[in-house]
């Protein structure tokens, strides 16, 4: 199933080219008060809300893909977990080039030794919004990586169990701006997070290990590889950051990057597309 999120408050289910309106659905969900819950309200009742989904899904409008405007398919993430270098040749990449490590190649460490880290949730955007340089001095950069979004609430799971608390997974974009500022500041940036353009349920991608996927920039391939070539698996990077911090429903963990990233500047249209997920294209402004 794709879920997707459109013109900031409809919910549709991606059927071919088409999208369906099941935005009646959501009367299922429980009314909420004050104080508000940590998770994301419609990841936590996804599977019951599936079927209700099948049944609007009957009688609700379609629209073509094309025509619509989607949103980040995931509303309310309680956080933003990121993987450093988490590709063998984008460690060499990151040494390699001085704009990419400030001159301070022994800094660009193994991600088993620099662990994880966290991104603003203000930074989220869906493919339909710009990607906006704040600092068009300084130099920015595209990062396409497979996102996870988390279904069930975790807490120092194993890796053998990991992939039993995922909800679906999207196309992530971790947009970064290159200085000395600590790595979360400089990829906290407003609209440095993009994701899209829906969230395939965990059903449909029993193995996030073999995904082809792929990054171009007005029409030229910059990143191109294979989940294969993580260093850290889908189910590792689970496992790593719920040793530290409880994984809440709704959380999106960005796996990491490829070699190729490069930099954008305005007037560019950056295309991601990943197998079994899709594509989205984004502009930057």
């Amino acid at each position: 199933m794709k879920i997707c999120r459109f013109h900031k408050d409809r919910i549709g289910l991606v059927q071919d080219d088409e999208v369906v309106d099941v935005t009646s659905a959501l009367d299922l969900l429980p009314q909420l008060r004050y104080p508000l819950p940590r998770h994301d309200p419609l990841i936590a009742h996804l599977d019951q809300l599936k079927e209700a989904f099948l049944v609007a899904a009957r009688t609700g409008e379609r629209r073509p893909v094309r025509e619509l405007a989607f949103d980040s398919p995931v509303a309310n993430p309680g956080k933003l977990v990121a993987a450093p270098v988490n590709y063998v040749k984008h460690l060499e990449e990151a040494r390699a080039q001085k704009d990419l490590h400030q001159g301070n190649a022994a800094q660009v460490r193994v991600i088993h030794e620099t662990g994880l880290f966290l991104k603003a949730t203000s930074s989220l955007i869906g493919p339909s919004e710009p990607v906006t340089l704040r600092f068009p001095d300084r130099r920015s950069d595209h990062e396409i990586e497979l996102a996870v979004i988390i279904g069930k609430r975790a807490d120092r799971v194993s890796a053998e169990r990991a992939l039993e608390y995922v909800a679906g997974y999207a196309i992530g974009l971790d947009m970064t701006v290159r200085g000395a500022e600590e790595r979360s500041m400089r990829k906290s940036i407003d609209s440095y997070s993009v994701l899209g353009p829906w969230l395939v349920t965990a059903d449909e991608i029993t193995d996030p290990s073999q995904l082809d996927f792929e990054l171009k920039v007005d029409g030229v391939t910059r990143q191109k590889a294979n989940t294969r070539d993580l260093v850290l698996s889908v189910p590792e990077l689970i496992e790593m950051a719920s040793r530290f911090y409880t994984l809440e429903v709704g959380d999106v963990i960005f796996t990491g990057t490829p070699e190729g990233v490069g930099q954008i500047e305005p007037g560019n249209k950056i295309h991601a597309w990943i197998d079994r997920i899709g594509s989205m294209e984004i502009d930057v402004t």
